[in-house]
């Protein structure tokens, strides 16, 4: 157990200090491209101004053969493009795969200062993110960086989720935690091969109704919901991301041609708390720029409590809604959240009225 006051020294000599506080620029989308793709590659520059994150991705989606080309497609992606606003990140292999080590290099020695966040899959403890900040701090120390690479872990085990509020602890470099749904399924064993979303075999059906014997009719039509496969577990991450002060995001929806069971799945995500979700396509940066940006309305609402709650303690009605400082504190976080998104989106700041 390493004693609190050796928590934001650096692991490596020469290596830069930790972070005290993660940063929370715009982050309603990480939207992964291929980099072993030249043809994908070409489009960063324009592609690159329309969302929040861009993520190199070396991991899944790429074929075993292409790993190398992947990693140099990262590296001259690294070192030829202006990003402006935008966070450049990059999805390693997984720390038991013979590319990961690699990887990690390329993305310190290759990449320095234009990456922002790394992306670890399959994290399963604090071990795994005990690894990777030190192997980072070594790399950083030998490339004289002088601000620390993040780390975003992947949740996509049962046993990653049992730890998951140990992983979130185990380094000041942790920015925080996305949700893997479709690896998550196949090792808790979860009968879907979707890759998130919900499924129509997991509802609940209304009671049946008693027939004129006043017996149930359980032949009769019924009202049946479908339910929400992932609830319990973006909850808890959640939790444990903020109890220790980084950020939540929804992983990936599969199905790029539904976009509408895309925007349900994202509003969840958000609702509950995540502050972005992956974009596959690029139909879907739109929608995650939908979801996780606040409706006009409910910015004006929020505006509207905090400038009649004054400093924000008591209790008042209205609309017929009781206000108080619980109240207050939610439309903070509202109007905080569409301030900073209106600062980048012109259209925001003009929808919003700042």
């Amino acid at each position: 157990m390493r004693p609190a006051r050796d928590f934001f020294r650096p692991l490596a000599v020469g290596a830069p200090d930790p972070v005290r506080e993660i940063p929370f620029p715009p982050s309603r989308m990480i939207h992964f491209f291929p980099p072993s793709n030249e043809k994908m590659r070409s489009k960063v520059p324009d592609i690159a101004p329309t969302v929040d994150i861009l993520l190199a991705n070396l991991e899944d989606g790429v074929p075993a053969d292409d790993k190398e080309a992947a990693r140099s497609g990262m590296v001259e992606v690294a070192s030829s493009v202006d990003f402006g606003a935008t966070q450049f990140w990059t999805r390693v292999n997984s720390l038991d795969s013979p590319w990961g080590l690699d990887d990690l290099h390329a993305a310190v020695l290759e990449c320095g200062d234009a990456l922002d966040v790394v992306m670890i899959p399959k994290v399963e403890g604090p071990e795994d993110i005990h690894y990777v900040d030190r192997l980072l701090a070594q790399l950083e120390a030998k490339a004289g960086l002088a601000d620390p690479l993040l780390v975003h872990a992947i949740l996509e085990t049962a046993r990653g989720m049992a730890n998951v509020e140990e992983i979130c602890a185990a380094s000041p470099r942790m920015q925080g935690l996305s949700l893997g749904p479709a690896d998550l399924a196949a090792n808790r064993r979860m009968k879907t091969t979707r890759v998130g979303g919900g499924h129509p075999g997991y509802l609940v059906r209304e009671d049946p109704p008693s027939g004129d014997d006043g017996a149930s009719d359980i032949a009769a039509d019924r009202a049946v919901h479908q339910q929400d496969l992932w609830h319990y577990t973006i909850a808890r991450m959640v939790d444990a991301c903020v109890m220790n002060g980084i950020l939540p995001f929804y992983g990936p929806f599969g199905d790029i041609r539904d976009t509408v069971a895309c925007e349900d799945q994202f509003r969840n995500a958000y609702l509950l708390g995540c502050v972005g979700a992956w974009s596959l396509h690029p139909v879907q940066i739109d929608v995650a720029k939908k979801v996780f940006s606040p409706d006009p309305a409910e910015v004006a609402h929020a505006q509207r409590v905090i400038d009649e709650m004054g400093d924000g303690t008591g209790a008042l009605m209205i609309d017929g809604k009781m206000e108080d400082d619980a109240s207050v504190k939610q439309c903070h976080v509202v109007v905080a959240l569409a301030r900073q998104l209106a600062e980048r989106d012109p259209d925001l700041a003009e929808a919003y009225g700042f």
